[in-house]
This record gives C-alpha cells, sequence and structure tokens, in this order.
C-alpha cells in the first residue's frame, strides 16, 4: 500500500477497530485506533493528519515502522512512536504529513 494514498478520511471510520501488528521478536500485539485528527493544512497536498492507538501494557513495542494489518484495510507499513502508558496500556501515535 502506497503510503500518499493513505488519509484522514481512510482512516476515521476505522477508529475503534483492531490492527495487528507482528514485530518478529515477539507474539503479535493488538492496537487499537483510538484517534483519527486533522494536524493542520498543507495547501496543494495530503492534509496532515495523526493515528492514536492504544495497546496492551506488555510488551512495549519501540518506534518503528510496523505492519498494521487490518482485516478490512489491508496492511499498510506505518512508523510508529510510543507516547505514553497508563492504567489502560500504551498510547502510540503515527503523523502523516
Amino acid at each position: 500500500m502506497d503510503l500518499a494514498a493513505l488519509t484522514l478520511a481512510a482512516f476515521e471510520p476505522l477508529v475503534g477497530e483492531r490492527f495487528t501488528i507482528d514485530p518478529g521478536t515477539a507474539p503479535a500485539v493488538e492496537l487499537v485506533l483510538e484517534a483519527a485528527s486533522a494536524a493542520g493544512d498543507r495547501p496543494g497536498g495530503r492534509q496532515p493528519f495523526s493515528l492514536t492507538f492504544r495497546g496492551p501494557p506488555d510488551p512495549l513495542l519501540p518506534q518503528a515502522t510496523y505492519r498494521l494489518e487490518h482485516d478490512t484495510f489491508g496492511a499498510p507499513e506505518i512508523f510508529v512512536v510510543p507516547i505514553g502508558r497508563d492504567a489502560g496500556g500504551v498510547r502510540y501515535e503515527a503523523i502523516f504529513t
């Protein structure tokens, strides 16, 4: 899947759905898409946006490019960064400019 083709509109209907990451060094990890948000404007190009995911407390995935598999959306490779850990698990973010 071409990253340039990914848009905020493509992810908005997927909020609340599960994506699976196979980090290669551990069992697969399920992330839930918590939010898909606009991140400013870019005249003449794709609107920047961010995705926020929530995963289990362990394992903590390091920032890296992962293949996020979804039953109907496909499996884009996305750079994901951990942004915090709380009682509900670990939050991750991906930003598209």
